[in-house]
């Protein structure tokens, strides 16, 4: 390490640059485990599931788990109560009461932050911690078990027996947690042989940007003041579908093969390959533009991450067609003390 401050801030910057760039990167690798996961990398399911297995798992992603949870994903996108990650949650789950007073938790949490100070943990919980948090079933699941019976357990990613997944595939979710296990004690044994920070730097930091990206692009792909979220009288596939947003990325598009800016097409045709995927987009935006079907922000993408994180934190409920609320439109507890 070095002593200087001039040396120690070129250190900083240096390992910084590689993080952000070589995570930038291994977000590619990971968009084509994502396609195999789909079945959209090759014509055989089990060179799909191979390579996709490789990919995801030499990233910590527990790759059958995530296959069968990201599938659930697809065929349930935008329900609200059997949905899977990114299910908006309630007010009353925020900590509003039935008149929105603030009780607890993140309504009172944002009364005490502000609202610039709870935008940036938004920010922050969903790019730095909330990939983890969602594969140990402590954010972003939905609400209903594999059988369809309200969730009564974490829904985490790795025990066979967790209630995400039916009997038939604990034996590929128990190949996934051992193999994702085995990776963590050998990055521990390297941490005693070559030393932590090595491992830190070299490893972990593109790791989690790598994780920053992936949640990123989910994050906005399904979450904007604008999209509907619908229960289950109201939820249509086609809806589901059809309430994705695409965004422009810039550079980041050409190395995470647009998965970003053809999220629409990607959910109406999930066994394309990326590379048609620009062509199919193109197609679809001209067919469902002039119906009004066709969700495109041009917005930059940090700037819409910014005004995500202000106007979506709850949905009034888990019925008909909800939209994002944000608790900046909730009166301070304060306030109305003084009115009282």
């Amino acid at each position: 390490l070095p002593t200087d401050p001039l040396s120690a801030i070129g250190w900083v910057a240096g390992w910084s640059f590689y993080a952000f760039w070589m995570g930038t990167i291994l977000t590619g690798p990971w968009v084509l485990g994502h396609e195999c996961g789909h079945g959209a990398f090759s014509s055989s399911q089990m060179f799909n599931d191979i390579v996709g297995f490789i990919i995801h798992q030499a990233l910590l992603v527990p790759y059958f788990a995530w296959q069968y949870t990201h599938a659930k994903h697809h065929r349930r996108t935008n329900h609200l109560t059997d949905g899977e990650s990114h299910v908006p949650s309630t007010g009353r789950e925020n900590g509003l009461g039935e008149h929105n007073e603030r009780e607890s938790f993140y309504a009172v949490l944002h009364e005490s932050m502000g609202d610039g100070a709870f935008a940036f943990f938004q920010v922050f919980t969903h790019l730095v911690i909330g990939w983890p948090l969602y594969l140990m079933g402590l954010a972003s699941t939905g609400r209903l078990a594999y059988d369809g019976s309200p969730l009564e357990d974490f829904a985490d990613h790795f025990r066979p027996g967790s209630p995400m997944f039916p009997p038939k595939i604990r034996a590929k979710i128990l190949l996934s947690t051992l193999t994702t296990f085995a990776l963590l004690g050998y990055l521990g044994y390297l941490c005693t042989t070559v030393g932590v920070l090595p491992v830190m730097l070299w490893y972990v930091a593109p790791y989690m940007v790598t994780n920053g990206w992936l949640v990123l692009y989910t994050w906005l792909q399904h979450t904007d003041p604008s999209i509907p979220h619908y229960g289950e009288g109201e939820w249509t596939w086609v809806k589901g579908a059809l309430s994705t947003i695409d965004r422009d990325y810039g550079i980041f598009d050409f190395f995470h093969h647009r998965i970003g800016s053809t999220h629409v097409a990607h959910h109406l045709f999930h066994e394309l390959p990326c590379y048609h995927a620009l062509e199919a987009t193109n197609a679809i935006k001209a067919y469902l533009e002039p119906m009004g079907l066709y969700n495109y922000d041009p917005t930059p993408w940090y700037i819409a991450m910014w005004k995500v994180a202000h106007t979506c934190h709850y949905v009034e409920g888990t019925d008909g067609i909800q939209y994002f609320k944000s608790l900046e439109d909730v009166p301070l507890s304060k306030d109305l003390k003084k009115e009282s």
